[in-house]
């Protein structure tokens, strides 16, 4: 997913998805945003695991007390 800064308003970055459609997002989501920044936002599907295993030891460990 492209996400590109079309402005900043305030604390509100104005920002333009994909070329299709805008969305108001906060501001301080985006590190130093200037306008026309650009973002490629991806799934980090290992990272998903590796909290849902981080997880479910903490929920196991709950579970033998």
């Amino acid at each position: 997913m492209k996400i590109v800064i079309d402005r900043i308003e305030g604390d509100i970055a104005v920002c333009e998805i994909d070329g299709k459609r805008f969305v108001n997002l906060p501001v301080a989501l985006f590190e130093n945003a200037s306008e026309r920044d650009i973002y490629l936002l991806t799934r980090d599907d290992s990272a998903r695991e590796e909290s849902l295993n981080k997880a479910q030891s903490l929920f196991d460990k709950l579970k033998k007390k």
